[in-house]
């Protein structure tokens, strides 16, 4: 069994040499390959990757950054730090087309317009970074994922020989502007992402951080051009539809977060009103308003603080989920901190109105479907203030 297996690891270096030492053929092609989205959250963007095909040498290989392995050792705790750790995956392009065809996705294939020399070059850089010391990268989903590489990549292969059109991307936008589009709003996974980063989604991007989508990827290639001696022709030299399905949008939901919040408010609405007609105060609901906002806001505070994610930062989503609301929560158990509590939910009236005043004028937005939640916590408030009037 040994005498196999080393047989096998030999097989493997010398097949990995042989590949990293071939001369591509004038028939070689090199494609961006661009997968249209899926149904679940993860999938929501697409995908994109590059192709090398080259039928004299029967080779067709997939390069694609976009592979992480959930069993590496402590992955979900560098996710939650933000050290995500990606690697580039080389293998047969037929096993990529069968997932998306199982998953029907649809696929499009660009084929650049390289010569001979550029060909080569682009299939030597692929193959070094697809060796094992040099396949895993630190991901980024909005600067450095298998998207913004091949824009990456192109730019180094051909320099100043590219010719990047802008003229059809809609300017002024964030990169929140166009996450939001890809994803519906009235999702958990929208109201998640919305409220986890910080207002540097909120940002005016330039025309490369764009193609941080693999749609613009597709979009801003197709538009673009290259120099060829002394002429500029089209970077792209035909466009394929490989797998022709109706893009996937993702599954609404009964209980979604619009409904959920809307929900909450009006039983924070109905118990506010019978505790204002009858001069008391419900504890229970308190304590959970309480805790669970300031529970929130720890959270927020360490991914913006204690990790690496590179949008977490600056979140503002911390004027409604206030961390110091888990120590009022108990707080507010005893009966002496009067003084004390009608000022501390002054100051969180006056933080709930400065997020309308933050959304206005461009600051950050903040997750559609918190609407309900922020009124319900609003009114509340202000009940509370005056409750705890000396």
């Amino acid at each position: 069994m040994k005498k196999k297996y080393f047989i096998y690891l030999v097989f493997l270096f010398v097949l990995k040499n042989t590949i990293a030492q071939v001369q591509l053929s004038t028939y070689a092609e090199i494609s961006i390959i661009t997968a249209g989205p899926g149904s679940e959250l993860y999938e929501a963007f697409g995908h994109s990757a590059i192709r090398v095909k080259d039928p004299m040498l029967q080779l067709d290989l997939i390069y694609n950054y976009g592979m992480f392995d959930f069993n590496a050792p402590n992955f979900y705790s560098n996710f939650t730090k933000g050290k995500l750790i990606y690697k580039l995956g080389r293998y047969k392009f037929e096993y990529f087309l069968r997932s998306y065809h199982q998953d029907k996705r649809w696929v499009k294939e660009q084929t650049l317009r390289l010569t001979p020399e550029e060909k080569q070059s682009f299939f030597m850089y692929l193959e070094r970074n697809a060796s094992p010391k040099n396949a895993s990268y630190f991901y980024d989903p909005y600067y450095n994922n298998c998207a913004t590489k091949l824009r990456d990549i192109v730019e180094h292969i051909l320099g100043n020989k590219l010719l990047w059109n802008t003229n059809n991307l809609t300017k002024n936008k964030s990169l929140r502007v166009l996450m939001n589009k890809e994803i519906p709003w009235n999702t958990w996974g929208s109201f998640g992402i919305n409220l986890a980063l910080g207002n540097v989604l909120d940002k005016e991007i330039t025309f490369r951080e764009y193609m941080y989508l693999p749609d613009y990827v597709h979009k801003t290639f197709k538009d673009s051009q290259r120099f060829i001696k002394s002429s500029t022709e089209n970077l792209v030299e035909k466009e394929t539809t490989i797998l022709d399905f109706k893009e996937a949008k993702i599954r609404p939901i009964l209980l979604s977060p619009f409904l959920v919040f809307s929900c909450f408010c009006i039983i924070v609405l109905i118990f506010t009103f019978l505790d204002y007609k009858h001069k008391k105060r419900a504890a229970i609901l308190d304590f959970t308003v309480l805790f669970s906002s300031g529970a929130v806001g720890v959270l927020l505070l360490f991914l913006w603080f204690f990790t690496d994610h590179s949008t977490t930062p600056n979140n503002f989503n911390i004027l409604w989920a206030f961390a110091p609301n888990t120590i009022i929560s108990f707080l507010m158990i005893k009966k002496d901190n009067v003084v004390l509590l009608h000022i501390y939910f002054k100051v969180l009236m006056i933080l709930l109105l400065l997020i309308p005043v933050f959304w206005i004028v461009g600051i950050q937005q903040f997750p559609l479907a918190a609407i309900p939640l922020l009124v319900a916590l609003f009114f509340r408030y202000v009940y509370l203030s005056h409750f705890y009037k000396v």
